[in-house]
């Protein structure tokens, strides 16, 4: 029997007015393609940080609740604090899931549409945690010869990330960098790239089972923000490679200044004069992430050529411009099992994705623990 693609499941995250985050499951028709576009199965698409902002909001999932079922709803409460950040997103069903990979099953009329039919692709522009997703063939990547939907359900936000990185820092003049949460799978990502290109890379963990994971693959500078010698350790390691640019995707806390002021003594310890403004060498810290909501602390003991702002992929891409967005995505495929390569720790379906206790254990985003959603393996509504 020929598969039947014109409906599938598709998951939804709503904040009410109310208070109340709801997840759930609809049965939506998939899109005819239009010219450009093409229908894929989604057979991989991974729980990312950045999918679990919009998937869970700001809700307190130890108060969820699931109604189970056929199609379940998982309900939780919204703190009255975070209704406030909220504001721009109520009473909106949204799709989740930035990136996937799956198989071409319909193509629109245009030759780079037909070319993809049958093909296997990887996937961007959200709504992924769905059974079928109509797309732009040019927001579509084809895989390589052997590769699986999963080994390329990853192969852009992490890996365009860890490449924007070290693109931002040859645009910006910088040699070397820092990065934070540094075993997570981009974390790993970028310490290959460095590796490879002779970057320095200067890693903070927060664990000494985190810093062994970096070890493992050939990391040099590993820093332990919970060691009492943290501090001591991140200015001998920026000292040795003259990093003065930092990726922090903790966000909150007092990171992101300790980073600044580390940079500031390595700098001065290679002065050869004083000066009361402190060095005039810029050392620019982005944040691209928020592991720790607190505001950002910074204890000004750095000087004054320092900055500190956001950074976000696509905004990167744009500006970067198509033919750096063309080369970093060629990049990305020819090392798919190499420097790319992600590790999931579990498989689920949609429906297993709205389950309380699975969604306790994603929530988490501990290190080397990443879902992978699998919309094929549900039945149709």
């Amino acid at each position: 029997m020929a598969e039947d693609f014109s409906r599938g499941l598709q998951l939804r995250s709503l904040i009410r007015k109310s208070g109340e985050l709801e997840l759930s499951l609809i049965d939506i028709a998939t899109p005819e393609p239009a010219a450009d576009e093409v229908v894929v199965r989604i057979e991989a698409t991974p729980i990312n940080p950045s999918d679990l902002g919009l998937l869970l909001g700001a809700a307190d999932m130890a108060s969820a609740h699931s109604t189970g079922g056929a199609l379940p709803v998982v309900t939780a409460r919204v703190p009255e604090a975070g209704m406030r950040a909220m504001a721009g997103r109520l009473d909106q069903s949204l799709p989740v899931g930035n990136e996937g990979a799956g198989v071409v099953v319909k193509a629109g009329a245009s030759p780079a549409a037909q070319a993809l039919l049958g093909k296997k692709v990887a996937a961007i522009g959200g709504a992924m945690y769905s059974q079928y997703r109509c797309i732009k063939a040019a927001d579509c990547l084809p895989l390589p010869a052997g590769a699986t939907a999963a080994d390329g359900a990853s192969c852009f936000v992490n890996p365009l990330t860890s490449l924007g990185m070290v693109e931002t820092m040859r645009m910006e003049g910088h040699t070397a960098l820092v990065h934070t949460a540094a075993a997570s799978n981009l974390g790993q990502m970028l310490n290959k790239i460095c590796l490879k290109d002779g970057v320095g890379l200067v890693n903070i963990v927060r664990s000494k089972a985190q810093e062994d994971i970096l070890r493992g693959i050939g990391a040099q500078w590993v820093c332990d923000s919970s060691a009492p010698d943290f501090m001591q350790k991140l200015t001998e390691a920026i000292t040795a490679t003259g990093a003065t640019l930092a990726f922090d995707a903790i966000g909150g806390g007092r990171l992101a200044g300790q980073i600044l002021t580390a940079m500031e003594a390595a700098i001065n310890a290679r002065a050869t004069s004083y000066s009361r403004y402190g060095s005039s060498v810029h050392k620019q810290v982005y944040i691209y992430g928020s592991l720790d909501l607190r505001p950002t602390e910074l204890v000004r003991s750095f000087g004054m050529a320092w900055g500190v702002g956001g950074w976000l992929l696509f905004p990167f891409l744009q500006k970067a411009g198509p033919a750096t967005a063309q080369r970093l995505r060629e990049r990305v495929v020819a090392e798919l099992k190499t420097t790319f390569a992600s590790h999931y720790t579990r498989t689920i379906s949609l429906r297993e994705a709205l389950d309380p206790a699975v969604i306790a254990a994603y929530a988490k985003r501990a290190t080397a623990e990443k879902f992978l959603i699998d919309p094929s393996r549900d039945a149709k509504a």
